[in-house]
């Protein structure tokens, strides 16, 4: 049964209780340094009470203060419940040391201080939306945090020394810091994605990183430096020129350059601390140059024994989530038939991929490219058969200027199906035509067919032929 404790006047050395029970102060608490109070639920420090802890006090459920003027003390507030805990209550609780461990989370519905050390051992911290604060005094610090401890959610820093704010989306911590503070200042900071407004550009910016900003807001105080930083592994980075990466901060509708000079490899990690800054806001990485687009080099599909075998390379691999492979019959309607997880790393990738489906004639074979943003691109169109594609069925005069020109020599006559397609693998002419064994025939070109290389088909119900057509103007 759950017990409840109110504490009038106390002096506190060492308490343990049931972990069901808690502690309501509405007089005089005060845990003096050496002592403990642990095994307790929830902890309530009303508006009548006054409450010191110069030693340790553990928590399990939750932190509750309603106190106008609480003292941080000397001692150490430990947050190491089992189930999610909150911290509530109209007046901020403050502690001079801070121990979070708690895996399955710590919600902040009231603002929370540290004067001295934070030691992030498990779980995350959330902040509510009101906002509040996970709050450092000036002169306080932190340790241990990480991807999965950390604040999603509103961080306040007070001082004057440099700091970097353990700030993260619940998936990644992605931390921003403060350096040469002109005065002391108070920062609020907090982290999102994507980014906002990321067409609202001014010279010199091209474009500004599109998937994450920070929002670091001034509340007081004079100049500062910001510096940012990407990870490409936990969130892509745009493959562009380290010179040509500022940091950037949104101001009067736009994102406007703040300088800076980058370091580091876009493919991996890197930092870069904008000018001195005396109004702060919504900051991100900026780009005076566009990123470089991928390359996808080369795409081929090649009929092994029972396997069609598909090789593509690429160049400049930035954002690119993975590759479907896709199939058809007709060269025309396409299906998934596979994927292959991009690799990223900005040099030259050879990926490779074996289709072990029966074959039923001709099949068709394409690449698309999904960038993590949705966006994707379709690589060229090769064909496989189970049959020599290119085999002395037929003979077709080459090059060829406004028509086409073919013998017949497969020893069948009758009606064949062709079909024309330029390198892009788009259909510009199809038909039927009658031809004669070591007969032979002409199929005239559209008057608009540019010069370049195409792909001549011919089939019939025993016959299939492939062969490269060079157009000449």
């Amino acid at each position: 049964m759950k017990k409840n404790i109110l504490l009038n006047m106390l002096t506190l050395f060492c308490v343990y209780a049931n972990a069901q029970q808690a502690i309501s102060n509405s007089g005089n608490l005060q845990i003096h340094s050496g002592a403990s109070v642990s095994g307790f639920g929830n902890f309530t420090n009303t508006s009548a009470g006054v409450f010191v802890n110069n030693g340790s006090l553990y928590v399990k459920g939750t932190l509750s203060n309603s106190e106008s003027a609480m003292a941080a003390g000397t001692g150490t507030l430990y947050l190491d419940g089992s189930s999610a805990q909150s911290v509530a209550g109209s007046q901020t609780f403050k502690t001079y040391n801070l121990v979070t461990n708690n895996s399955s989370g710590i919600t902040l519905n009231n603002d929370l201080s540290v004067s001295g050390v934070h030691t992030f051992t498990s779980g995350l911290i959330v902040t509510s939306v009101t906002p509040n604060f996970l709050v450092y005094e000036a002169g306080s610090s932190y340790s241990g945090s990480g991807d999965s401890k950390h604040v999603n959610g509103w961080v306040k820093k007070i001082g004057s020394t440099g700091f970097t704010f353990p700030v993260g989306d619940a998936t990644y911590e992605r931390a921003i810091a403060t350096s040469n503070l002109s005065g002391s200042s108070e920062y609020n900071c907090r982290y999102y994605t994507p980014t906002s407004n990321i067409y609202n550009l001014t010279s010199p910016l091209v474009q500004v990183k599109a998937n994450e900003y920070w929002r670091l807001d001034k509340v007081s105080g004079g100049t500062a430096q910001i510096t940012l930083n990407w990870n490409h592994s936990k969130v892509p980075m745009d493959n562009v020129l380290i010179a040509d990466i500022l940091s950037a901060q949104y101001t009067g509708g736009n994102w406007t350059s703040t300088g800076g000079s980058a370091s580091g490899n876009v493919t991996t990690t890197g930092t870069i601390t904008s000018n001195a800054l005396g109004s702060i806001g919504p900051v991100t990485l900026g780009y005076k140059s566009f990123p470089v687009p991928l390359k996808l080099l080369s795409f081929t599909a090649e009929r092994r024994t029972g396997t069609s075998f598909l090789k593509w390379i690429t160049e400049n691999e930035q954002n690119v989530g993975y590759y479907d492979v896709q199939q058809s019959y007709d060269g025309s309607m396409f299906t998934t038939i596979g994927n292959v997880t991009a690799r990223n790393s900005g040099s030259l990738e050879n990926y490779y991929f074996e289709d072990r489906t029966p074959l039923n004639g001709i099949e068709y074979y394409r690449i698309k490219s999904i960038d993590v943003d949705g966006k994707f691109s379709f690589s060229r169109i090769a064909a496989v058969s189970e049959t020599d594609l290119h085999s002395n069925t037929f003979v077709v005069l080459n090059p060829v200027r406004t028509a086409i020109t073919i013998f017949n020599r497969s020893g069948q006559e009758g009606q064949f199906d062709y079909r024309l397609f330029n390198a892009g693998g788009q259909l510009i002419l199809q038909g039927n035509v009658s031809m004669a064994n070591n007969g032979g025939t002409v199929l005239p070109l559209p008057a608009q067919t540019a010069a370049g290389i195409y792909i001549l088909e011919l089939a019939n119900d025993k016959t299939k032929f492939r062969q490269k057509i060079m157009v000449e103007k």
